[in-house]
């Protein structure tokens, strides 16, 4: 018999494990992130500077801000006071802030609420028009504010409104719903299909679907949504300028209205610019964890 000969033995590969690395490669890598740490840190210092900025030529004297740089305040701090902001509350600034609170929050709230809905009807809802109506919405973000100002303006007249907190409300609504939708109703799309048809089977209904888990999963996107809005909102003097009356003007109108024709009144401005700086900071690193989420939302399947 013909001996069988053994089987020829593979050659042995080398181990596939990641490259060992040097201590050159290892120092590199926590050198280069340190020096990306203090950049950052560099940056963060630098957009903070004007805000810094700000506080400081709100407390100066206004001939001390008049005759030199804010900075010069760290060796001269005898130069802070108070007065700027006793003098600024006596214009009335109170109810002029209380005026942009009353404009702000509904017009975020409204925003917020109607364009869930819609967004939801637009994402999960079969009816006739749908796909023609999403893309009318979307046809509306490229129509700028200014062309609507004169046919709303005439409108309100004949509504009765104009110069009322009203007619400011409506304005922001109407304007800030076609990018709502559009941002809530491509989040809405992403949530799992198979958690409304669970609801569905469970018996809930439209409204219970979007109430208990479509609204709650989109966190995120509406806090996202929600801080845009304010902003814009907080932060508009155009359409503060065409329709609200002096009685119901927000605090950018008021700042406005204070300007001299040959003169900075900084003393006036420079505290109720920071006044009007506080609430959004402050809303914005309250929710800043929601904010990127609601941007990052969608991005990865």
């Amino acid at each position: 018999m013909t001996p069988i000969a053994p089987p020829a033995e593979s050659p042995k590969t080398p181990h596939a494990g990641a490259p060992s690395r040097g201590i050159a490669s290892r120092i590199t890598d926590r050198v280069g992130g340190g020096l990306l740490q203090v950049f950052l840190i560099v940056i963060g210092l630098f957009w903070l500077l004007p805000t810094l900025g700000l506080l400081v030529v709100s407390i100066r004297e206004e001939t001390a801000n008049n005759s030199s740089g804010w900075w010069t305040v760290f060796t001269k701090p005898a130069e802070l006071t108070l007065d700027n902001y006793s003098n600024l509350l006596a214009t009335g600034f109170t109810a002029s802030f209380w005026n942009t609170v009353m404009i702000t929050v509904p017009a975020t709230v409204l925003v917020i609420g109607i364009a869930a809905m819609a967004a939801y009807a637009f994402a999960w809802m079969e009816f006739p028009g749908r796909d023609v109506l999403f893309l009318v919405v979307i046809a509306l973000l490229i129509v700028p504010i200014q062309i609507a100002l004169i046919p709303i303006a005439r409108l309100y007249g004949l509504l009765n409104i104009s110069g009322s907190i009203l007619s400011v409300v409506l304005f922001h609504v109407a304007f800030g719903l076609p990018f709502a939708v559009f941002l809530l109703r491509n989040f809405f799309v992403g949530i799992p299909r198979e958690l409304l048809e669970a609801a569905r089977m469970d018996g809930a209904g439209e409204w219970k679907i979007f109430s208990t888990v479509v609204f709650p999963l989109a966190a995120p996107a509406v806090a996202s949504l929600g801080i845009f809005q304010f902003l814009w909102v907080w932060n508009d003097l155009l359409v503060a300028l065409v329709f609200a009356d002096t009685a119901n003007q927000p605090m950018t109108k008021a700042l406005q209205s204070q300007m001299r024709q040959f003169g900075t009144n900084v003393d006036i401005l420079a505290p109720g610019a920071f006044l009007s700086l506080i609430i959004p900071l402050v809303l914005f690193f309250a929710f800043q964890r929601f904010f990127v989420q609601g941007m990052m939302a969608g991005s990865v399947k």
